[in-house]
C-alpha cells in the first residue's frame, strides 16, 4: 500500500511541507555531492551541462548586515554556486540545522549540532547606543531603572533579547521597557540617529557615528559580546569548505577575537 505524503502547501506563493523542505535538503546534498564527482571525473559529467546548485544556508541579520555577506560574496564568486540565506536570531539557526532546513549556519551555540562540524567564528560586540539629545532628554542622571522603564526601546523582534541582557548587565536585574519593533538591522542604526529609542548596535556600524558623536552610549563601555559559530552539515562538511574558509575569513576580519 502506498503512503502518500503532501510535499507542498497551497497558497500565493505555495510553500514546502516539512516533509517537502527535507526532500529539498536531501536533494542540495546529492547535488553537492555530485558536484565534488563531477569535478573529480569529469568525463561523467552530462555534455549538455547541469543548472547551478544551490544550496540553503542560515544566518542572523546582524551578521548579514556587517561581515557575512563578504564570506558568501567571496564563495559565490569563486564556486559557481547558488545561495538560499535564511535569516533568524543566532539563537535560533541551530534549529534549521536540526530541521534540515539548512546544510551549514552562523550560530552562538557552544557544541556542535547533531550531524555537524562547528567552528568557532569571534564574537559580534553590541553597544547599547542613542542620539546624544534623546539621553539628555530620557537619561538626565544617568542611566537608572526609573528612566528605562519609561523610555523606549528599538526590538529586533520578539525573540531579541541584546536589550534585556544589556540592561541586567547594567543594573543587575530585569526591567520591562516600552518598545518599537523594527527587524531590521541598518533600521536600528537610522532609528537611533533619529532619536526614535535606545538599541543594541552592532560596533562596525556605529563605530563611525560614536566617533563623531552622532550616537553616544548610554553607559560608555558597557558592551555586550555574542560568540557566534559556523556549524556545517557533517555529510557535506567536504563539498562545502570553500564557503567554510570563506566564512571564517570573513568573521576574523569583522568579528571580536575569540581570544580576545
Amino acid at each position: 500500500m502506498l503512503d502518500y505524503q503532501a510535499l507542498k502547501a497551497r497558497g500565493n506563493p505555495c510553500t514546502a511541507t516539512e516533509k517537502g523542505a527535507w526532500l529539498c535538503r536531501h536533494v542540495e546534498q546529492v547535488e553537492m555531492l555530485e558536484g565534488n564527482l563531477f569535478e573529480h571525473l569529469p568525463a561523467l559529467k552530462p555534455k549538455d551541462g547541469a543548472a547551478p546548485v544551490t544550496i540553503s544556508v542560515a544566518a542572523n541579520a546582524d551578521s548579514l548586515g556587517t561581515w557575512f555577506l563578504t564570506a558568501a560574496a567571496d564563495y559565490a564568486k569563486t564556486s559557481g554556486v547558488l545561495l538560499d540565506i535564511a535569516v533568524d536570531d543566532e539563537g535560533h539557526t541551530a534549529d534549521w540545522l536540526r530541521a534540515g532546513r539548512v546544510l551549514a549556519a552562523v550560530t552562538s551555540l557552544d557544541r556542535p549540532v547533531t550531524g555537524c562540524r562547528r567552528h568557532a567564528l569571534g564574537s559580534l560586540r553590541y553597544h547599547a547606543t542613542a542620539a546624544p539629545d534623546f539621553i539628555a532628554r530620557h537619561f538626565p542622571e544617568g542611566v537608572t531603572a526609573d528612566a528605562l522603564a519609561r523610555t523606549p526601546a528599538l526590538t529586533f523582534s520578539q525573540k531579541d533579547r541584546l536589550q534585556a541582557r544589556w540592561i541586567e548587565a547594567a543594573l543587575g536585574r530585569e526591567i520591562a521597557v516600552p518598545t518599537h519593533f523594527l527587524p531590521s538591522t541598518q533600521g536600528f542604526v537610522d532609528a537611533a540617529l533619529a532619536g526614535m529609542g535606545w538599541c543594541m548596535n552592532p560596533e562596525a556600524l556605529v563605530k563611525d557615528h560614536l566617533a563623531a558623536g552622532r550616537l553616544k552610549e548610554l553607559i560608555p563601555g558597557l558592551v555586550i559580546d555574542v560568540p557566534l559559530d559556523w556549524q556545517v552539515n557533517r555529510l557535506v562538511a567536504s563539498e562545502l569548505e570553500g564557503l567554510t574558509r570563506a566564512v571564517v575569513k570573513a568573521a576574523g576580519q569583522g568579528l571580536v577575537s575569540v581570544a580576545a
